[in-house]
């Protein structure tokens, strides 16, 4: 715990290390877990299929369950 899955446009290795390191450290220092409990992984859609693969099965399906939709922190 946690597990944390990212889904976005593809991006360079050197990003989404960058990225990986920073979500590690705000997980470690805000949820108080210790590093071995925390996994991280990245799939990458193509922006072509992002429409029917993740906005309108995930993201628009859960719009109330979601804690930043569409920029919007709420």
């Amino acid at each position: 715990m946690p597990y944390i899955k990212i889904k976005a446009y593809p991006k360079d290795e050197q990003t989404k290390l960058r990225v990986a390191k920073r979500i590690n450290q705000v997980f470690l220092e805000e949820w108080g877990c210790p590093q071995e409990a925390i996994s991280l992984s990245f799939e990458e859609v193509a922006p072509s299929d992002w429409d029917a693969t993740v906005r309108v099965p995930e993201i628009d399906a859960n719009a109330d369950s979601m804690t930043i939709l569409h920029g919007k922190l709420k």
